[in-house]
């Protein structure tokens, strides 16, 4: 269907031509244009509702709750189809470029959150396809057809590099970008420089580079390492950062020329297209270290996790820093009674309540030593992802992991073990959001859809305190925010506790993400129920604190439109099944 509008497209699959009655009373393709809320709005009775306090408001009617005969169902798919596509083209000559991070806090407040959705992480085949073909084409469809603003996809330096240093295949990555761009949505592009494999939602495996696993295997520790030798592949340890150990060029330097490489053969979508670059800077792509690998069963929630800075490269920078602190004792080795990955934080002496060495001089030492390495393997990336990107005009942002079991605790083991040295005593965010404000990064933090409650209580999780404290160190870094789920949910609860922390109120100051990506596009997305829930949460995401819409209202427009389009989201979920 390459060449054809949004609208003949969706019409082609409803079997239906794009035409309106014309005043003789025969159908006949016309330009005139059909408004959206028209087809969502049929002439029911309507339902009163509140909306922002004491005005009221009517909400449009329910739709039928029996599905009418197939081919009526598939003219009115044809008919919302046709004035989705003319609001659509409204919308852009009237606002360009309308998607813009806000910057920092307190700026387009109460106006909305950009929803994307992540594509699968397999979206491009081993062989440098595009997986799936059919079902992309069709969901990306439904989802621009929701309303969603637009996808994240991963792009995988063990697919795009694969083969040999310098020798890049964009080939499904290219069809993909110009299918999103037909289809009318915006792309976040993952540089993901870690393996696909081994952690929460991993579905696939994609390794490292040929060549990067064979120089890893040679010299092992270019591999994160722990205190018991165990080895981690999933992204080359953060002490080699500057050493060149790949071949001749420095890890920085290869993530660098990939990033360069994808600003030259995509620069056309630079910008227009494509609008942001997360930058990996860690397993899941997330900055922090894999102190909590479910490989192998090797860790388990709510286990604390262990150090990763046993590999030589790491020794050596904690030998140097020993030395230079007048502490050359310390240099020798990280904790050695921090525990084991699935130990809780009172097992351990290192991490325990009373009397840890977490609060002592050595621990102090060693976790600010730990917590900056990570922080300037940051700062490395993030300057020459600006050097690349710059006047290109797309946001870079950073993925932070949301670990919040034990954040209860006083030492928050599993955030120290993971490098965010984050204690009863210590913000351990705000140094990274301060460190993303000076480059101009976004701040993209996980673990948005959870409540305190769902979670363990014996374990202290504590997710909703953690946004907190995070979007309290993004208003005082003035950074932007962004956020992610951090595990595929599909109910209404997940929903509100997403929009609840969205916009969030910081002593007396509405802070307000700049967008919201959702975990995953798949199969269970486009379930009848589950689709329906999401295209309302899309729609009130994007009303933002509306006075004039009310919640039955955003519903029941969301709910007519759900049933009109069913045919187009089953074809969707059928597609990805295969």
């Amino acid at each position: 269907m390459a060449g054809m509008s949004i609208t003949h497209q969706m019409s082609a699959i409803s079997g239906q031509q794009i035409a309106l009655e014309s005043g003789n009373g025969t159908a006949e393709p016309t330009t005139a244009v059909v408004s959206a809320a028209a087809v969502w709005k049929s002439p029911l009775p309507v339902i009163r509702c509140r909306a922002g306090g004491e005005i009221e408001a009517l909400s449009p009617p329910v739709s039928p709750c029996l599905s009418p005969v197939r081919g009526g169902m598939r003219a009115n798919l044809a008919v919302a189809c046709q004035a989705f596509a003319a609001e659509v083209e409204a919308e852009a000559e009237a606002a360009p470029g309308e998607w813009e991070h806000k910057e920092g806090s307190g700026k387009g407040k109460g106006k909305g959150v950009p929803v994307f959705v992540m594509m699968p992480l397999d979206s491009v085949t081993m062989g440098n396809g595009v997986n799936r073909r059919k079902a992309m084409k069709v969901s990306m469809q439904a989802l621009k057809s929701a309303g969603v603003e637009g996808i994240m996809m991963d792009v995988w330096w063990g697919l795009v590099e694969r083969n040999g240093p310098g020798a890049y295949n964009w080939g499904g990555y290219a069809d993909l970008l110009e299918m999103a761009k037909h289809h009318g949505l915006k792309v976040q592009a993952v540089m993901s420089f870690h393996q696909c494999g081994g952690n929460v939602g991993d579905s696939c495996t994609i390794p490292l580079p040929n060549w990067v696993v064979e120089e890893m295997h040679k010299d092992q520790d270019l591999a994160y390492t722990d205190q018991w030798d165990r080895r981690n592949y999933e992204y080359v340890s953060l002490g080699c950062d500057t050493l060149p150990v790949l071949k001749g060029r420095t890890p920085v330097q290869c993530y660098a020329d990939f990033m360069r490489a994808f600003r030259d053969n995509f620069k056309h979508l630079l910008g227009d297209t494509i609008v942001e670059i997360q930058v990996g800077m860690g397993p899941a792509g997330e900055l922090r270290y894999p102190s909590y690998p479910e490989q192998n069963g090797t860790w388990k929630f709510p286990g604390i996790g262990a150090f990763q800075c046993y590999d030589k490269y790491m020794r050596s920078s904690l030998k140097a820093a020993a030395e230079a602190a007048g502490k050359p004792e310390w240099g020798s080795s990280g904790p050695t009674d921090a525990g084991h990955y699935n130990n809780w934080p009172e097992d351990t002496q290192f991490f325990r309540r009373e009397g840890g060495g977490w609060a002592s001089p050595y621990g102090e030492f060693f976790l600010n030593w730990y917590s900056q390495m990570l922080l300037e393997h940051g700062e490395r990336i993030l300057s020459s992802a600006n050097s690349v990107f710059l006047d290109m005009g797309v946001k870079i942002s950073v993925k932070v992991a949301g670990i919040h079991w034990h954040y209860g605790t006083r030492s928050h083991a599993p955030e120290l073990t993971a490098g965010y040295y984050n204690t009863r005593l210590r913000d351990g965010y705000l140094p990274i959001a301060k460190m993303l404000a000076r480059h101009g990064a976004i701040f993209n933090f996980t673990c948005i859809e959870m409540r305190d409650y769902e979670q363990p209580q014996d374990a202290l999780c504590a997710p909703e305190k953690l946004v907190r404290q995070v979007a309290s160190a993004t208003r005082e870094a003035r950074v932007p925010l962004a956020g992610e789920n951090a595990l595929p949910r599909y109910d209404e609860a997940a929903h509100e506790q997403i929009m609840r922390s969205s916009s969030i109120n910081i002593d007396g100051e509405e802070m307000e993400m700049c967008a919201f990506t959702y975990l995953r596009m798949n199969p269970g997305l486009f379930q009848p129920e589950n689709w329906r829930r999401f295209v309302t949460f899309v729609k009130k995401m994007k009303e933002g604190k509306d006075p004039h819409k009310c919640r039955e209202q955003l519903e029941e427009e969301a709910a007519h439109f759900v049933h009109v389009t069913r045919p187009l989201v089953q074809e969707a979920a059928a597609d990805l099944m295969h």
